[in-house]
């Protein structure tokens, strides 16, 4: 069992940046992906971005060109660089390991909120 904890959230401007980081400890067995989810007020947690443990790399539309998904090698800190942030990017943004092979990971952080207000 994996123990995973973001940061870097904050209030920022629109049009500003953020970077959250997610820090793993403990060992991981691949296969396994790495997301950055969101969830805002009234709204179910989505998606944003992921990694898995070769380097590919996802984006939901709403944050293509914009959000930056990275990690080292074997994902122990995957980060998450936020350009031009907009209002509607205001939500609690979580870490989460997901196993894709033998080994099912279901391992979710804490959560950081950001919040892009003027």
């Amino acid at each position: 069992q994996a123990r995973l904890v973001e940061s870097g959230g904050g209030l920022v401007q629109p049009g500003g940046s953020l970077r959250l980081s997610c820090a793993r400890s403990g060992s991981a067995f691949g296969p396994y992906m790495v997301g950055w989810y969101r969830q805002a007020p009234g709204k179910e947690r989505e998606l944003v971005a992921s990694i898995n443990s070769v380097g590919d790399q996802k984006y939901a539309d709403s944050v293509k060109g914009r959000f930056t998904i990275s990690g080292d090698n074997a994902l122990t800190t995957v980060s998450l660089q936020m350009n031009s942030l907009k209002s509607e990017d205001t939500a609690i943004y979580y870490c989460h390991l997901k196993g894709l092979g033998f080994y099912r990971y279901d391992d979710w952080g804490q959560g950081t909120q950001v919040t892009v207000s003027s």
